[in-house]
């Protein structure tokens, strides 16, 4: 979702999710972002659109299951996990 950020004084609601709607129509790629805008010489609008971070999350195959961490298995599966041979570089 395109989000609002700095906005100029005086500018209604209603312009500020016009501006939101066509920046979202300019750019499908971007699905969540801050939109700030300006009056630039008092005429022209200037629009930004900055995305959101996308965090990375690491997804490891143990034990059969793709997890990122073993905050989901029951006690059984993670002594399991304990009991695996760890393999080292040299």
């Amino acid at each position: 979702m395109i989000r609002a950020g700095k906005i100029p004084d005086g500018m209604t609601v209603a312009e500020v999710n016009s501006y939101i709607n066509y920046m979202a129509k300019q750019h499908p790629d971007i699905k969540s972002g801050t939109l700030d805008i300006e009056f630039i010489d008092g005429e022209e609008v200037g629009l930004t659109l900055t995305p959101d971070v996308v965090r990375f999350q690491r997804i490891r195959r143990i034990t059969g299951y793709l997890v990122g961490d073993l905050s989901r298995f029951n006690n059984a599966k993670r002594r399991e996990v304990d009991d695996r041979v760890k393999h080292t570089s040299v």
